[in-house]
């Protein structure tokens, strides 16, 4: 079965659909904050035009795919992003997501991941992974509304910022197969343990 790129989902709050052109002002307002991208792989989008560039590589040449899942998160009666969330359509399905920080602690991104999560697992994506830096807990939180549960952390130099980060991997199982772990990045980590989650609760 052909798999739809990105299709429109509505949630209570929000739309979530394809970028589009007009969307650039929109798309630079969420890439040029530096506490926004602070822990995304990537610099803050310097100028309109870096947001024209990465809204072109990122989001309109991967709807010439076959399938995938790159929406632009935008609040009902407003139809203007507002932040992205996306599954990579590697092996790892990843799942990112961003937020202006005006709509944090909101629910927002939650609420996007859910309903992402029940058209890939519609769609037959057998399993999403997501990471966060450990400075970045707020992130793991969502993962864990999300039904994600921590497996393992690693270091890895990351690239294009060029310096070591500590990382938590998460993973959601979506078809049954419960044990399935993706060993991924523990393979290619030299560094890499399983941390005590439940004394990190305690503290």
């Amino acid at each position: 079965m052909k798999k739809e790129n990105t299709p429109e989902l509505i949630t209570e709050r929000l739309i979530l659909r394809k970028f589009t052109e007009e969307d650039r002002e929109a798309l630079y307002e969420i890439l040029k904050d530096e506490e926004v991208n602070r822990f995304l792989p990537w610099f803050p989008a310097a100028s309109l035009t870096a947001a024209e560039t990465f809204l072109k590589e990122h989001y309109l040449d991967s709807y010439k795919k076959e399938g995938g899942y790159q929406y632009a998160i935008c609040l009902k009666g407003e139809n203007r992003p507002v932040g992205y969330i996306g599954v990579s359509m590697e092996e790892s399905h990843d799942l990112g997501y961003g937020l202006r920080k005006e709509y944090w602690n909101q629910g927002i991104v939650t609420e996007a991941g859910r309903a992402v999560i029940e058209r890939v697992r519609k769609d037959g994506i057998p399993y999403l992974t997501a990471t966060h830096d450990v400075k970045n807990p707020a992130s793991g939180a969502v993962m864990e509304k999300l039904g994600m549960s921590y497996l393992y952390s690693y270091e890895e130099l990351w690239q294009p910022k060029n310096f070591l980060v500590t990382f938590r991997l998460y993973q959601l199982n979506l078809d049954g197969e419960t044990e399935r772990v993706y060993r991924k990045y523990w393979e290619q980590s030299e560094v890499h343990f399983v941390e005590d989650r439940e004394e990190e609760t305690r503290q």
